[in-house]
């Protein structure tokens, strides 16, 4: 993610802290050690903001972790004013692995709170008021046990993007396909959504706040999984490209250019000696252009991370595939031979004949 700086890599994920989080921690600090009535209650509620997000990172990597039992890689973690973020590959198809994976983080907390609970029960204090499950107190030891009783209720929301919209999608799906399964949960979410907004109008601007951000999520989950629902239908070979530019390696950047003006491509395969070595972008170009100038030659620009891909491939993985690793275009082989390229432009635009095909109207997901 941009603008975050990496502060360490645990069982082999990276951790990352947004320069937002770093913002509030200093703000924080000072405001609290300016407005509280004791220098050691100032302390005790800095430390008690440190604390949350250390439990953030937990319940992140209870995810990570979780998903890892069932193969699915996570790259990193970053830690934000609003939560953490777990930047995992994708979730398992298995309505069962996916519900492991999704209650994973809220069961970090679960224990966390039965913990410190437990500490505090044993020392004769335990005794949080409702109110200390919203704000930050000097109170030390209840806030631990409070922030994690709030960070597992609040992700048990049966609503997308919390924890609990892809538990009640991963119990859906054992009756319905995955789609319509995602589709129940995110309209569930919606209207969850739309109840917070209202209590928000009553009660507490950030039930607002909350609403808006479930109501979004919901939707643009729904989206995602419509998309790769449909993109699980076709192969390669569906979008694939039988007309695109290849370009020498010696070729000047000023023949691109002169290219990327004229017609309608962005993107384009470089050889060399015949043999495919790389693809360039026209943001690679541009950039190129501004450091090399026109007569630079395309081989110093070119990026060779190669993908490549055969017709048969299922497009929903070449997709993803792409995504993950930021590529434009690929080559198409078959039996050592070149006989087309895919760029994810030409897939969005198979995916967008494709759904209004079959609904018989644009789709509104594309917008």
């Amino acid at each position: 993610m941009k603008w975050s700086l990496r502060i360490a890599r645990i069982t082999g994920i990276d951790v990352y802290l947004h320069w937002t989080f770093i913002i509030l921690l200093g703000w924080v600090g000072l405001s609290t050690l300016a407005t509280s009535g004791t220098q050691k209650g100032g302390i005790a509620m800095f430390w008690s903001l440190i604390m949350l997000f250390v439990f953030v990172l937990m319940h992140e990597f209870g995810h990570a972790l979780m998903g890892r039992r069932f193969g699915v890689r996570t790259s990193s973690i970053t830690l934000l004013p609003i939560g953490g973020v777990a930047a995992m590959e994708r979730m398992p198809e298995k309505p069962m692995e996916e519900f492991l994976v999704a209650v994973a983080g809220p069961a970090v907390n679960f224990f966390l709170a039965l913990a410190f609970g437990g500490i505090l029960y044993f020392r004769g204090q335990l005794e949080v008021s409702p109110q200390s499950l919203f704000e930050l107190g000097p109170e030390f030891l209840p806030n631990l046990m409070a922030v994690n009783i709030v960070l597992f209720a609040f992700n048990l929301v049966p609503a997308f993007p919390m924890d609990g919209g892809r538990m009640l999608r991963a119990l859906l799906s054992l009756k319905y396909d995955r789609a319509k399964a995602t589709a129940i949960a995110a309209r569930i979410g919606q209207v969850l959504a739309i109840g917070f907004v209202f209590l928000g109008l009553y009660y507490n601007i950030w039930l607002m706040f909350i609403g808006i951000f479930i109501y979004l999520g919901a939707g643009a989950e729904a989206s995602y999984e419509a998309t790769h629902s449909v993109l699980a239908r076709y192969t390669v070979k569906d979008a694939l490209m039988h007309q695109h530019t290849i370009f020498d390696a010696g070729a000047t950047i000023r023949e691109a250019v002169q290219l990327l003006l004229d017609g309608q491509e962005k993107e384009f395969l470089v050889r060399e000696g015949g043999r495919l070595i790389g693809s360039i972008t026209r943001d690679e170009l541009i950039a190129g252009l501004g450091q090399y100038g026109q007569e630079g030659n395309i081989g110093t620009i070119t990026n060779r991370n190669l993908l490549y891909l055969h017709p048969d491939m299922p497009l929903e993985e070449v997709f993803l595939e792409m995504n993950q690793q930021k590529i434009e275009i690929a080559p198409v082989m078959e039996q050592d031979q070149l006989v087309g390229a895919l760029n994810r432009e030409n897939i969005i635009e198979m995916l967008m004949v494709a759904n209004a095909t079959r609904q018989g109207k644009k789709p509104d997901f594309f917008h």
